[in-house]
């Protein structure tokens, strides 16, 4: 064997290697299954929408459009085509950055999603924040005195939380705090007489890069009720569970032995307990976060927020089948997204768990 033939397969060993070590990799695992399940379910979404009653291009030109304008638009869709032709054709456009033209708005769907986007981003940020911080105040003040008072008002709140659904407590925050008592806007992301240029389709962000304080206010003001109502019963949802988690890990015997060698009793509830009391809740938080866009879809309706979730009840309506299958895809995005996130906080959290794999 020459030099050349040696160097040969020593390199070919080297990417054989590498290759290895990539695959091993539980993230580039995990990215992979991600893309395998985003094209699993756009089939799923796609044979579903086409397969569903009705003629989405009769039904997008109205019933009094001439028949040959209707097939003029069967053929531009290609709903003469076998299925499998209608999906790679839909998957060939997908890969150059087209979903297909909207049969309500006559635009590209990527265009809607960019447009309504940012209005759901803006409401699930802030439900978020509510959900975080409600989350872990009651779920701590619950978890370290059980039976209490508070206890017992985080548990009532818990069960009435996890069993009305969202848009009812859309509908009663909408009644008590805009309609009786009048203390916050009930509908619309801003007051008449406010006017915003959109550079990225936050409000709230937008507000402030132009100086517009004012307006900031009440952009924020329109946020509140939303967001409570959505982010309400996933904090019921959390803080029931690190409540659970934090009441069995303050009775394990390391945390007894802490407590019997004279630590203070926060350093020992905060420092040793809390943490691995929030794993469970960190991912539950985070499978919420993807959640909440499924969940803004009836609460966008109610308050008339411009958003990609409203966007897709008009879509389901009116059978719009390029919008549904971008709407869905964008929620199976965020649901990918957030296993991932779930992993690299749970493995900071829990670092033995990075050794495991």
């Amino acid at each position: 064997m020459t030099n050349q033939d040696s160097d040969l397969n020593t390199s070919q060993s080297r990417i054989s290697a590498r290759l290895s070590s990539l695959i091993d990799n539980y993230y580039i695992r995990k990215i992979a299954y991600s893309i395998v399940t985003l094209l699993g379910i756009s089939v799923l979404i796609f044979v579903i929408a086409r397969v569903l009653p009705g003629d989405p291009a009769r039904l997008a030109l109205g019933p009094r459009a001439p028949e040959d304008v209707v097939e003029q638009y069967r053929q531009m869709l290609h709903l003469h085509e076998p299925l499998y032709v209608q999906y790679f054709v839909w998957l060939t456009d997908v890969f150059h950055g087209r979903l297909g033209i909207s049969l309500v708005t006559f635009r590209d769907v990527t265009t809607d999603i960019i447009e309504f986007l940012p209005a759901t981003v803006e409401l699930i940020v802030f439900a978020l924040v509510i959900d975080v911080v409600g989350a872990f105040t009651l779920g701590v003040l619950s978890g370290r005195r059980p039976n209490s008072a508070v206890d017992n008002f985080v548990r009532v709140f818990a069960y009435a939380g996890i069993a009305i659904p969202s848009f009812v407590w859309a509908i009663i925050l909408q009644l008590i705090l805009a309609s009786w008592l009048g203390l916050l806007p009930a509908y619309g992301r801003l007051s008449l007489g406010y006017e915003v240029k959109r550079i990225t389709g936050l409000v709230t962000l937008d507000t402030l890069l132009q100086g517009n304080i004012p307006a900031f206010f009440d952009a924020l003001s329109h946020l509140i009720i939303p967001s409570l109502a959505l982010a309400i019963g996933t904090i019921a949802q959390e803080a029931r569970i690190l409540r659970a988690n934090l009441i069995e890990n303050v009775n394990k015997d390391y945390i007894l032995n802490m407590y019997s060698h004279g630590l203070p009793g926060s350093v020992v509830f905060f420092k040793y307990a809390l943490k691995p009391s929030m794993i469970p809740t960190v991912t539950i938080m985070t499978l919420d976060m993807a959640s909440l866009i499924g969940n803004a879809f009836l609460v966008e309706f109610i308050f008339n927020w411009p958003g990609l979730s409203r966007y897709g009840i008009t879509a389901m309506l009116r059978k719009d089948l390029n919008a549904i299958v971008g709407v869905v895809l964008v929620i199976g995005l965020a649901y990918t997204l957030a296993s991932i996130v779930i992993d690299l906080l749970i493995s900071n959290l829990d670092p033995r768990i990075k050794h495991k794999r």
